[in-house]
């Protein structure tokens, strides 16, 4: 069986065969980054449709200095921006930093390292309540073990930027898990700027890589 790479190479070339294999390799993984980013099945779909389409478009630019589906990452985390902020203005009002998304349901993802049960409930629970742009930094780096300097260029921000949005990320995480596993806020201490969700926690520290 030919390579990924090879197939994304004749893709390029103009074989629309090659690109149906592409879609087909690559669908699983993309549809589930764009179900945990958005939290909702229909809009997961609709972002997966719009990634690919502008994937199409602009494969002739992909050039491979970067891994294909870290390029298609990139496109499915744009489109998924561009289709909050589409849905933002057509209710007339911004996305809330505290609004309320739908389950991800990651408790159907086996790559999800939690246990099974009401923690794994909880964390999903915390996931699901973070806004979009903290949502998309944990995702990208606690579940997809991307760098930072890949998320920066994925969400078009510096990587200082990805760090510290990252940080609030996993404190925000952090503290929510807590209120509703019951614990008192902030139980869990520690240093998390490179190690994921610090402290001795295993249901916290399930969310790092």
């Amino acid at each position: 069986m030919a390579s990924l790479a090879d197939v994304v190479a004749a893709a390029r070339g103009g074989d629309r065969a090659a690109f149906d294999e592409v879609v087909r390799r690559t669908y699983a993984d993309t549809y589930t980054l764009a179900h945990r980013l958005t939290g909702n099945e229909d809009d997961a779909r609709d972002v997966v449709q719009e990634a690919y389409l502008r994937a199409y478009r602009g494969l002739r630019r992909f050039r491979g200095e970067a891994r294909f589906t870290t390029w298609l990452y990139r496109i499915t985390a744009n489109c998924c921006t561009t289709l909050t902020a589409r849905r933002a203005r057509q209710r007339h009002e911004p996305l809330g930093e505290d609004e309320p998304v739908a389950d991800p349901r990651l408790d159907h993802d086996p790559e999800w390292r939690v246990s099974a049960g009401e923690e794994r409930e909880a964390v999903a629970r915390a996931l699901a309540g973070l806004p979009l742009r903290l949502r998309q930094v944990i995702v990208l780096r606690d579940i997809y073990d991307l760098p930072h300097a890949a998320i920066a260029g994925q969400l078009g921000i510096t990587e200082a930027a990805a760090k510290v949005r990252l940080h609030r990320a996993r404190r925000r995480l952090r503290e929510d898990f807590d209120r509703m596993a019951g614990g008192p806020p902030g139980e869990h201490r520690g240093d998390d700027r490179d190690g994921g969700v610090a402290g001795g926690d295993r249901r916290a520290d399930a969310l790092a890589s």
